[in-house]
């Protein structure tokens, strides 16, 4: 198959998804009121209930629910095949993924911006409020060991990386100085801050900056082999931490710290514009660059290895250092492991609590949730290909496994999508660190967001008790801390699939919420309780799985480090609290839709 057949494929499921089935649905079930006032008007504080520019909120909403979950999960499931990884960002995007994002706007526009905490305790039960908080918060911690691994570990102690993303971060502060206080032109800021943006990028190349970050702040020491090689070691701070990635997950940590506390339209929402186009750029740019150079599918990359995503028995695996892990069956793990390209808990969290604060419009809904969504899964089907061609094509398959073994997923990105760039003239040298600072951006442009979302969590839950957790410095600063704990103990492939499962399990939740509030309001919501049906079970099972897996592993593996045995237990009696917590949830919301068909037989009868 050619690489230009799968972008068609791609493009043919926006149209179809978006143009026909999200549109039906939004005509005939939502209809949306472009008169009625939303919360972001009749609430207007200036820090979460802000009215925002339909394009602005569209690039707010793709850069704050599209993270490293499009990128990564498919790069990862490849370990099953190409084929059922392609086939479950697409129908998943067009059956499940949109609905949730565009049905959780409308949900916290049509309940007047209210938190899925108290609309639990409406349309669910009373005790569905705790559950769903304590839910929330351990999943997001899920998330933030996830990414912090990969952003402080994997992509900022590369050195030609950090000063491009700091000054990406500074420039989307003037974004929002310039939009909210100057009252200037969009389009004349956005040109400016953009062009600034990839100067950034490029200051971050140059040798000079390089050289001072690896040699200074990184502390490397260069050594040469007896055969000519050169190679740079560091200290270690701790355990296997070294110190770059101890000193650069802290700057993360800060900078999530800051992004937490402050307004929306101070620092997540201009950042995440400036990122946006970054980002939108680099896919723009991937895109004509993978259309020119049309590759066919390596011969040697398989459609389908096996049922269990091995991949030493798909490849040979004897010259690798350390053995691949097989991540378990296909159904359900893949389901999970692509945890944002086709559907994501995490966008009904942005979208409800977030989004829906600012929509200006009802109508702008579709446009903005499902609309997002849709770019969100031709992005993942782009990182699917920056394996399969981007890498594939340069280094086979058994390049994709070697990288894949040494734990360099998000590398396998940026060296994929370099590859894609080079062919629009885009220099390698350039290209290599700007998908590095392009996978940065879609980290950390999300881990500001999700301590945000820990903290209220947090306030909501502990804060009539404990008075203390509704001061946002200080809950911050604990869930920066419990964070920090995870990147620094955990697996990372375990700490992903268990992430994808709490993300999953998140959307069935959502989709279920939505499925309640349809009910309540006499609406078709067959068009949510499916797909609800589906991730809950699925998840649930994945969950299970994996806990056993992370469990087996600290019983059965010989000389663990300490650090290794506190992430594996911690991360395990996470997901296995976040199954019993769901498990509760469902069986309360069994009964309320007992009531809803109950009271709708009785106003039938009347």
């Amino acid at each position: 198959m050619n690489a230009v057949i799968a972008l068609i494929i791609g493009f043919l499921g926006i149209i179809l998804g978006y143009g026909v089935y999200a549109r039906y649905i939004n005509k005939n079930i939502i209809k949306p009121d472009p008169k009625k006032a939303t919360p972001a008007k009749m609430y207007m504080d200036g820090v979460d209930f802000t009215p925002a520019n339909s394009n602005v909120l569209f690039g707010y909403q793709f850069k704050s629910i599209a993270a490293l979950g499009p990128i990564t999960g498919p790069i990862i499931a490849v370990q099953w095949g190409w084929l059922p990884a392609l086939l479950w960002v697409i129908f998943g995007t067009f059956f499940i993924g949109w609905v949730q994002d565009y049905s959780s706007i409308i949900l916290g526009v049509r309940e007047e911006g209210q938190s899925f905490g108290a609309l639990s305790y409406r349309f669910i039960s009373p005790r569905a409020r705790t559950i769903l908080l304590t839910f929330i918060y351990f999943y997001l911690l899920l998330i933030m060991g996830a990414f912090g691994k990969i952003v402080g570990y994997d992509l900022m102690t590369n050195p030609a990386v950090p000063l491009g993303v700091l000054l990406v971060i500074g420039i989307g502060l003037l974004a929002g100085q310039m939009t909210y206080k100057w009252k200037m032109d969009i389009i004349v800021t956005s040109i400016l801050t953009v062009v600034l943006a990839f100067v950034g990028i490029w200051l971050g190349t140059l040798a000079p900056v390089k050289s001072f970050i690896d040699g200074v702040i990184n502390g490397g020491v260069m050594t040469t082999a007896a055969d000519g090689t050169t190679s740079t070691a560091y200290a270690t701070v701790f355990g296997a931490v070294t110190r770059p990635q101890f000193i650069w997950s802290l700057v993360v940590l800060v900078i999530c710290y800051f992004g937490a506390i402050l307004p929306i339209w101070r620092w997540a929402q201009p950042i995440n514009y400036v990122a946006f186009w970054i980002v939108f750029l680099g896919i723009l740019g991937g895109t004509i660059g993978l259309l020119i150079w049309h590759p066919a599918f390596p011969a040697d990359f398989p459609a389908f290895t096996n049922w269990n995503g091995n991949l030493c028995a798909a490849a040979d695996c004897s010259a690798i250092e350390t053995t691949p892990l097989a991540l378990g069956p296909l159904w359900p793990i893949l389901f999970v492991t692509i945890a944002c390209g086709a559907v994501s808990g995490w966008h009904s969290l942005v979208s409800s609590s977030g989004t829906a604060r600012q929509l200006e419009k009802e109508t702008d809904a579709l446009y903005v949730g499902g609309g997002a969504m849709f770019l969100e899964m031709f992005l993942a089907t782009l990182s699917l290909l920056t394996a399969v061609v981007g890498v594939g094509v340069t280094k086979g398959f058994a390049g994709y496994v070697t990288m894949v073994a040494a734990g360099k997923n998000a590398g396998i990105f940026a060296v994929g999508l370099s590859e894609m760039m080079a062919k629009i003239g885009v220099p390698t040298a350039f290209g290599l660190p700007y998908g590095s600072v392009f996978l940065s951006l879609m980290g950390l442009t999300i881990m500001y967001l999700v301590v945000r979302f820990m903290r209220v969590a947090s306030a909501e839950f502990l804060g009539d008790k404990i008075p203390l957790f509704k001061n946002a410095p200080f809950g911050t600063i604990v869930a920066l801390l419990l964070s920090a704990l995870l990147v620094y103990t955990g697996f990372w492939a375990r700490i992903w699939v268990l992430f994808g499962g709490a993300n999953q399990l998140m959307a069935a939740l959502a989709l279920l919420l939505v499925t309640l509030w349809l009910m309540s309001k006499g609406k078709n919501y067959l068009w949510t309780l499916i797909p609800f049906l589906f991730m809950f079970v699925t998840t649930v099972c994945a969950l299970l799985i994996t806990a056993y897996n992370v469990f087996n592993q600290v019983l059965t593996t010989p000389n663990l480090p300490i650090d290794k045995v506190i992430g594996n237990w911690l991360a395990g009696l996470i997901a296995v609290y976040l199954v019993i917590t769901s498990v509760v949830l469902a069986i309360d919301a069994y009964k309320a839709m007992g009531r809803h068909l109950a009271k709708k037989a009785e106003g039938a009868k009347a």
